[in-house]
């Protein structure tokens, strides 16, 4: 397994954490230097905070970092990262953001590479399984999450 596969699998554990906690399962991992610095999941119902989305917990239980700190950061998000998650990822420089799957949503993996941000994308079939299953369970939740006004 290589360092994105165990990386990534800190991410897929937050989201089950938060599946578990009657969340949305979406969970995130910043990794600077090989190292993890901070994990989060998706708390918007567990906190009633509309913006906490994983990426953004994420951030905040990192804590703070120097630019130059943030410019040799990955974030491993177990779901295409949303429009404001990809700001957030803009707005501290983050290079580099690995995908666990974006079949379930696409978020603004344009926004991010088309400001030089390099997009992996893993293609996980486990978390892509987990989210599928929730959408189904919780439609509601899931489409609250996403932003889908209409539905």
């Amino acid at each position: 397994m290589n360092y994105d596969q165990i990386y990534l699998q800190a991410a897929i554990a937050q989201a089950k954490k938060s599946l578990r906690e009657g969340g949305i399962p979406i969970g995130a991992a910043l990794v600077i230097d090989n190292t993890i610095v901070g994990l989060g999941h998706n708390r918007r119902v567990q906190q009633d905070d509309p913006i906490l989305h994983a990426e953004t917990d994420c951030i905040r239980n990192a804590g703070r970092f120097t630019a130059a700190e943030y410019r040799r950061a990955t974030m491993f998000t177990t779901l295409s990262p949303c429009a404001m998650c990809s700001g957030t990822i803009l707005l501290y420089g983050i290079p580099r953001v690995v995908i666990g799957e974006n079949t379930n949503f696409r978020g603004s993996e344009d926004l991010l590479s088309s400001n030089g941000v390099e997009l992996v994308l893993a293609n996980n079939q486990e978390i892509e399984e987990v989210l599928r299953d929730f959408i189904q369970a919780r439609p509601e939740l899931w489409h609250e999450d996403i932003g889908v006004l209409d539905a």
